[in-house]
């Protein structure tokens, strides 16, 4: 046993908790040592008067005081001129020992002459049960990995023995061998000291030795060890430190011959860890790792000056350290032991009839959806046919010109990008895959209201209930038989971005998944974008409150893609002062019938989204009473009121908000223009918001039957009534396409005249005026570039402009010309312009008197013009071509390069949401000991 221990104690109030409380708990454990210390010296960094007073009464032998920034090595490296003794205690202000913890680190020490340092087992400053730190080891590559890290002390590891290295707070080391290491490596700068000192003691002869038995109390807010605390602050300084001490310890351990090698690998290697980190979820150490990287390139003289130490104390090989570091099979037994723990249910989606509930979701759609399975494109409503090959879909997703207008250069809306993918899904026949959505729908609405339902509840007859009320969901059903194609995917969607999204504070994963579905809804439905960001900031408040802000760079990223996707969008309008276009409807412009009266606010809080509830109107005939279809929906909305109720009130009041805020968006959004077409207003659709609100109650109201008091016979009968009384609301819905009701058609697979669809198919260089004589006697005049306007072409910029610019002037000028003069040159200016074709066509909803006695005089014009030769009469209407020659359309000199620097910064973006999305192992060990259901256990808080 050493004759004479020196305990060398720093002090440093860097903690929450003010440093002269622990500094006094632990004077007043050494005070009580059965083996009593020999001499003590403290080191206070930084002015504390606290800190003074209680190192006065502490008995030490000297107090040297040093300046606040002072390093654990840099203090211990000042008191060392002070060492007296055969050992050195290695402590901190949050390092308090048992009263038996020196003599049985001394007795380590005299076990056998090769020990040079003995460690003890660090415990939790409040919980002795606690294993914070019991011996380090590391991988091959220099990773740090502890033996023994947050597990209950059962005396699992009390046998083990010799260890590589060791947390550096309560060592004991033997003074000969601490004065041959020199000490603690000063550039380790708080992360790894104990393990490279153990390192290079191995390397000198020498062995570490653990004394399980010797038990420290750590608080982790002291001036030793890694840097404390739980916020995202220190989890980067963590990060930093740890990333830091590797680099440092892989250029000092290096062979020389390799040095500069590794020396210049440290960027490129920051590189592909970055992707890495992207990969594993980690992207908080993305900064770390780079400013680390930065950091050791820089310290040069640090790593020459260790190189030195290490040299002149080395007497063994590095193979003897060989038996003692952690293999790759041991780290992952480890991580796959300490994901193991927890309570994650079986999801039961074979077993409790979720797969059975999507294959009758599919039969149900092939028999009320027939003709569909023959149809190649579909028509009808706001459908309109997609580009013909890959290229042209996501040409019209770009910032470029537009394919629709005069000379309309822009942003393409988000929704376009959708749609490209969409298409991209069949690339031989893009418009087939919107016909394969429709005939899907029904099936993948299902899966998603299944999955969504896990969250909330575990009964797999819930989870059914959940998914059959998603799918038949009245504003889901009006949108597939109206025909609108945004409406349908925010449905799809939105189960999926809630599934994903409620749990995105726990990890990358579900973040990264999220914040892409999130994009994606908002593309589809701008108008939510206020409710989804409202409900954004609630949970960014309560990830800072209930979880005290652990997971809020997940729950921030949520947003990010968005804002890039839409920042060109939101740019371009803002500068045109048509700031409230940004929440236009994308896509083919679709009026919703129907006034905006009370019954018709009635409806909006019923679920339904338009003035006939569930087609019901249509399917009794005019006059028949339709009071009662709203009270179809009234058990399910009294079950979701009475969630707060029950036991969970956390999740009944945020499913609650959800119910609120979407449907104060329909109520908002209903009777609001923003759109036109011809001569024509466009009401927002009201049902994207409501299929949020829907969501909302059928959340709350699975909460409800959840944890109904009582016998299961009342939980399966509130079930059932909600279950047939949606069904009956939904059966005109359900059968209007086989009675002819639906606004559904087959095609067309061009907007245009078939002859300029074969014209156009090359892309977007020719051009083709599309004339329509209005009832009101103007006519309105459109230019489509390409064989067909379509879904993927569509933009607000046209259909949500609030002023004519100068396209508009001239385009309005130049119908005028052409219809009422034959005289002139404007068929010579069509053709400068790149247009090749003029269509004379009439309103979908029939030719008025007026609008009649102007198209025959447009065409009588039209037929006299020059240069203009009659192609004939086509079911697009009467069609012309220029006789000349008509120069292609010119490209606006800005566009390549605009389109290069968006598509690249919103794809970067759209790339690491990806990475982050992809699972991987790490990632689903991290969630494997999480509940499915969110906020039904402790787990959820961790």
């Amino acid at each position: 046993m050493p004759a004479r221990v020196h305990a060398l104690l720093v002090v440093r109030p860097d903690g929450r908790i003010p440093a002269d409380l622990h500094l006094r708990r632990t004077l007043t454990a050494l005070a009580a040592q059965s083996r009593p210390v020999d001499a003590l010296t403290l080191v206070l960094c930084g002015p504390d008067d606290a800190l003074r007073e209680a190192a006065g009464a502490s008995g030490a032998e000297g107090v040297i005081t040093a300046d606040r920034s002072t390093s654990y090595a840099q203090a211990l490296r000042m008191a060392t001129h002070r060492f007296d003794g055969d050992a050195v205690w290695l402590l901190a202000q949050d390092t308090a020992p048992a009263p038996d913890a020196l003599a049985r680190l001394a007795g380590a020490l005299e076990t056998a002459p090769s020990v040079a340092l003995a460690a003890p087992k660090l415990v939790r400053w409040d919980d002795r049960a606690q294993i914070v730190s019991l011996g380090v080891s590391m991988t091959r590559l220099g990773r740090t990995v502890g033996l023994a890290e947050g597990e209950l002390d059962q005396g699992q590891h009390d046998a083990t023995e010799d260890v590589l290295g060791a947390d550096v707070r309560g060592l004991l080391v033997r003074a000969p061998e601490w004065r041959a290491l020199g000490g603690i490596d000063p550039a380790l700068a708080g992360a790894d000291e104990g393990l490279d000192l153990g390192v290079r003691a191995r390397l000198a002869g020498s062995r570490v030795a653990l004394a399980p038995t010797a038990i420290v109390a750590v608080a982790g807010d002291g001036v030793a060890g890694p840097p404390g605390g739980e916020d995202f602050r220190a989890h980067v300084r963590r990060a930093y430190a740890t990333r830091t001490a590797q680099l440092h310890r892989r250029l000092v351990y290096a062979p020389g011959a390799t040095l500069p090698l590794h020396w210049l690998s440290l960027l490129p290697l920051a590189l592909w860890r970055t992707l890495g980190h992207l990969l594993g979820k980690q992207p908080d150490r993305i900064g770390p790792e780079w400013a680390a990287a930065v950091v050791a390139m820089m310290r040069l003289p640090s790593v020459a000056a260790a190189r030195g130490r290490l040299r002149r104390a080395r007497t063994a090989g590095w193979a003897q350290l060989a038996p003692l570091r952690v293999t790759t099979a041991q780290l992952r037994h480890r991580l796959d032991d300490a994901g193991d723990a927890g309570d994650r249910h079986d999801l039961r989606f074979f077993t409790g009839g979720g797969a059975w509930l999507v294959l009758a979701a599919l039969v149900l759609s092939a028999v009320v959806l027939p003709a569909l399975l023959a149809w190649p494109v579909l028509g009808g409503g706001a459908l309109a046919p997609l580009r013909a090959t890959f290229a042209q879909l996501w040409e019209d997703a770009a910032w470029g010109q537009r394919p629709l207008g005069w000379d309309l250069v822009g942003p393409a809306d988000p929704f376009s990008g959708l749609v490209a993918l969409l298409g991209s899904l069949s690339p031989w026949e893009p418009s087939r895959a919107v016909v394969v959505l429709w005939l899907l729908a029904l099936p993948l609405a299902t899966l998603g209201g299944w999955f969504a339902a896990t969250r909330v509840t575990r009964r797999s007859t819930l989870r059914a209930l959940g998914a059959i009320v998603w799918v038949l969901a009245p504003t889901f059903l009006t949108a597939l038989v109206d025909g609108r194609p945004a409406a349908v995917l925010v449905h799809l969607l939105l189960p999926w971005l809630l599934y994903t999204g409620v749990v995105a504070h726990r990890s990358w994963t579900s973040a990264g998944v999220a914040s892409l579905l999130l994009a994606a809804v908002i593309a589809c439905a701008p108008s939510l974008a206020p409710a989804l960001v409202a409900l954004w900031l609630v949970a960014v408040i309560l990830t800072l409150v209930l979880r005290g802000g652990r997971g809020l760079p997940h729950v921030v990223w949520l947003l990010v893609p968005t804002a890039v996707i839409f920042a060109p969008l939101v740019w371009h309008r803002l500068r045109a002062g048509e700031g409230w276009s940004l929440l236009a409807d994308p896509g083919v412009p679709l009026d919703t019938a129907g006034g905006v009266d009370v019954f018709r606010r009635l409806l909006l809080t019923a679920g339904f989204p338009a003035a006939d509830p569930g087609g019901w109107s249509a399917l009794l005939g005019a006059g028949a009473p339709v009071w009662w279809v709203p009270l179809l929906t009234v058990p399910l909305i009294v079950l979701a009121l009475l969630a707060p109720l029950t036991a969970r009130l956390t999740a009944s009041l945020a499913t609650l908000l959800i119910a609120a805020v979407g449907l104060a968006t329909a109520l908002a959004a209903v009777g609001v223009t923003l759109t036109a077409t011809g001569t024509d207003v466009v009401a927002l659709w009201p049902g994207s918001a409501l299929s949020l609100a829907w969501a909302g109650f059928l959340g709350a109201a699975l909460l409800t039957l959840d944890l109904l008091p009582g016998i299961r016979l009342a939980r399966v009968a509130a079930a059932a009534v909600v279950a047939v009384a949606l069904g009956v609301a939904a059966f005109p819905a359900l059968t209007a396409t086989v009675r002819g009701a639906a606004a559904l058609t087959n095609g067309p697979a061009s907007t245009l005249p078939a002859y300029v669809d074969a014209e156009g198919r090359g892309g977007t260089s020719t051009g083709t005026l599309v004339l329509v004589p209005q009832p009101d006697g103007g006519i309105s005049s459109t230019v489509v570039w390409g064989g067909s306007a379509t879904l993927g072409g569509q933009t607000t910029l046209l259909s949500a402009r609030t002023a004519p610019d100068a396209a508009d002037v001239t385009i309005a000028r130049m119908t005028a010309d052409l219809i009422t003069d034959a005289a002139g040159d404007v068929v010579d200016r069509l053709a400068d312009h790149g247009i090749a074709f003029v269509v004379l066509g009439t309103a979908s909803t029939g030719e008025a008197d007026g609008a009649r006695a102007l198209r025959l005089s447009a065409q009588t014009a039209l037929d006299k013009r020059d240069g203009l030769d009659i192609v004939g009469e086509t079911a697009k209407g009467t069609l012309w071509r220029l006789s000349g020659d008509v120069a292609p359309r010119v490209a606006a000199a800005e566009t390549a390069a605009t389109a290069q620097k968006v598509a690249g910064i919103q794809l970067g973006v759209i790339a690491v949401a990806l990475l982050l999305a992809l699972p991987t192992t790490a990632s689903r060990r991290e969630v494997r000991g999480l509940p499915r259901v969110v906020g039904t256990s402790r787990a959820e808080s961790r």
